[in-house]
């Protein structure tokens, strides 16, 4: 059996200024768009051992959230999957696919702060989207691909990330 979180996140050309670094003295300077196109990536992430999967998609809907349920359990074919998420209006449509090897569970609603999976979106945005204005959605695209293969492939940060490890900080500082 395997615990996920699932969630998406919208990335695009609109970007977020964000702290930075600049010699004393003077304001970096950071460009901006104001055009409004985005694309949705869609995770899930098993905080205990930090195994994650993941797919960028155009738009989201019950039927974009169908393939990425059929991914997921294609990718874990040989487990029992419990998918934890949110109460979106895609998760609770009638026509959304859940696969035979697994269970979909909600959480209460308005409660973001619940789903582990949602550090992986700051991590992103700090990582690979500060301070950066791109020329299309092509080179999000590449960007947040390239953002969540590494995230894939480091299980150890992707535990870190996701797997709230602060009681575990709160009782070593005790100390």
């Amino acid at each position: 059996m395997r615990l996920m979180f699932q969630d998406e996140g919208r990335f695009g050309l609109l970007g977020k200024p964000r702290r930075c670094w600049a010699p004393k003295g003077t304001r970096p300077i950071v460009g901006a768009r104001l055009e409004r196109k985005y694309i949705y990536a869609f995770a899930a992430v098993s905080p205990h051992d930090g195994v994650m999967d993941s797919l960028v998609l155009p738009w989201v809907s019950a039927q974009t959230m169908s393939m990425f349920l059929a991914e997921v359990a294609q990718r874990h074919a040989h487990e029992f999957v419990v998918m934890v998420m949110d109460q979106a209006g895609w998760h609770i449509a009638g026509d959304l696919a859940v696969p035979q090897n697994m269970r979909v569970v909600f959480l209460p609603p308005y409660s973001p702060e619940l789903n582990p999976a949602e550090h992986i979106w700051e991590t992103l945005r700090e990582d690979r989207f500060a301070n950066t204005v791109f020329a299309n959605l092509d080179t999000v695209e590449c960007t947040l691909a390239t953002g969540l293969r590494n995230l894939e492939n480091d299980s150890v940060r992707t535990q870190k990330l996701t797997g709230f490890n602060w009681i575990t900080s709160i009782s070593l500082n005790a100390k």
